[in-house]
Parts: structure tokens; sequence; C-alpha cells
């Protein structure tokens, strides 16, 4: 491995496999979907309980929350909750794009190559933002086979993809043990009720059914309103993340193939417009019928 291949592998080691950043202000549809369950929380709790106070019950809440982080910490390494704990701050932001620019970084640097010009691709690829690009048209430059070259990308795009599922996993346990801590608050509160019944203490039987209710009903609020949307969310992310380390993988290849910049241009664009169709980032426009092939 040449030191250019290996200052490139290492760079990109250190960096996220995308170049990307972990996003940019704004998230419109995490902030209108916290907005929302806020404002039906509030409607349930002003316009069918007597006191709003009757729904918070701290034994309760406790007993699901901890009991949730102590199975996850029992279930995952250290290091991983870690990382993922940091992850909960991505999902306000919205995730940058940067696919048209890595596509016209792509025919521009194809252009030097079929020129014959590797030193103008080397000081091309010292201001690329992205390090799996990077990566690749390095190894192009060092006249790596392009079997494996594609090997090595394609190794990183499976890493990258186990990895950030397994984050989003971590999410959906924490939303399957929240219930069933729900369940065991319940339980406890049932014991505890049918104790007093026992000795005859009335007065207490409301605050022991609290705890028993409460209990089921914070382990399913904080399973479905917060932790499997955190896990879909980080799974849609690591969706298009997938999508961008595709294409730049092809591009890379017919870059090794000496294909022409115009072809490779066409290729990556019609790519990208298939993968944001099927995502359904963008509806598909149809040309009205009888315009001529124009639009109206």
């Amino acid at each position: 491995m040449t030191s250019s291949q290996s200052g490139t592998t290492d760079s990109a080691t250190k960096e996220s496999s995308t170049g990307r950043s972990t996003g940019v202000p704004g998230n419109p549809s995490t902030v209108i979907g916290i907005v929302v369950s806020m404002l039906l929380l509030i409607v349930v709790v002003l316009f069918t309980a007597q006191s709003p106070l009757s729904f918070f019950n701290p034994a309760g809440l406790l007993i699901v929350l901890t009991g949730t982080l102590a199975a996850t910490m029992i279930s995952y390494p250290m290091r991983e909750i870690r990382r993922v704990v940091a992850l909960v701050g991505s999902i306000f932001r919205r995730e940058p794009d940067f696919i048209r620019e890595d596509i016209d970084e792509l025919v521009a640097l194809a252009r030097e190559w079929m020129h014959g010009d590797a030193r103008a691709v080397e000081r091309a690829l010292e201001n690329t933002r992205n390090p799996f690009l990077r990566t690749g048209i390095s190894l192009v430059i060092d006249n790596v086979r392009e079997e494996e070259i594609l090997d090595l990308l394609r190794w990183r795009i499976t890493r990258l993809r186990a990895r950030e599922l397994a984050e989003a996993q971590i999410f959906r346990t924490m939303a399957t043990y929240a219930p069933a801590f729900g369940m065991l608050g319940t339980l406890v509160g049932l014991i505890n009720m049918l104790e007093v019944i026992q000795n005859g203490d009335l007065a207490v039987i409301g605050p022991r059914m609290g705890v028993a209710l409460l209990s089921t009903f914070y382990g399913i609020l904080l399973a479905n309103l917060l932790f499997k949307p955190i896990a879909v969310k980080l799974e849609r992310r690591t969706e298009d993340r997938l999508i961008a380390m595709n294409m730049v993988l092809e591009g890379v290849s017919m870059i090794s193939r000496r294909r022409l910049p115009s072809f490779i241009e066409a290729t990556l664009n019609s790519f990208i417009g298939e993968a944001h169709d099927e995502l359904g980032e963008r509806p598909l426009v149809r040309e009205p019928e009888g315009s001529g092939g124009r639009s109206p």
C-alpha cells in the first residue's frame, strides 16, 4: 500500500464513512412530532383527569426508567451505550445532502484522470470532503485493480451499515424493555394494593393503584413516543448514507474503467434520481397527455 493510499485510509477511518458531518440545525419533522405529542399529552391530562398531577407518579416512572436502563446496560457494552447516547441529538438535526456535490466532484476527477493528469487528481483530492470518495479515487491513482477497490469499498459500506443498524437496534431493544418494566411496576402496585386491602387501610388504595396503572402507561409511552421513533430515524439516516456511498462506489468503478465523464455524469444522475423516487423523497413528475413531451 502506498503512502497516499495509507494516509487516505487512516483519515477516512477517523471521519465518518460518508464524509458527512453529524447534521445541520433544523429537522422539522422531529420538532413537529415532539410538539404534536406534547399537545396530545396535555389534552389527555387536562380533559380526562380531575387533577393533572394524577398522571404523575415518580415511583412508577422510576421503575420503568431504571429498569429499562439497567437491562440495556446488561445487554450491551458500555462503549456502545456511550456512542448511542451521543446520537440522540442527531435526530434534531437535518442530515446535510452533498450528493450533487459528490457527483460534480467525481465528474471533475474523471476528466482529469482521462487526461492522464494524476497530479491534478491528487491535488483535487486534498480538498475532498468525502473520505469514502477520497479512498476510492486514491486507490484508482495507485493503479489498484478495480475488483480490489470495489471489495474494499463494499466492505466499508457493510461495516457502516452493520454499525449504524446496531446503534438503532439498541433503541428498539429499549422499546421492548420499557413496556415489560411497566408491567413489572403494575405487578408491584397490585401486590402492594392487595396487602393494603388485607390490612383494611383503604385510604392508600388510590396511590397503590396509581403505581400499578401509571407504570404501564409510562412504559408504553416511552416505547412508542421515544425509543421506537429514534430507532426509525437512525435507520432512515443509514439508508440515505448507504445510497450516497453506493453512488460514489459506482462513480469510482467507472473512473477506474476510464469511462467518459459525460457518461459518468449521466449514469450518476439517473442513479440518484431513481434512488430518491424509491425512497419517496420526491414525487415522480408525470407529463400530462397531449403536452408534446413538454411540461405545462
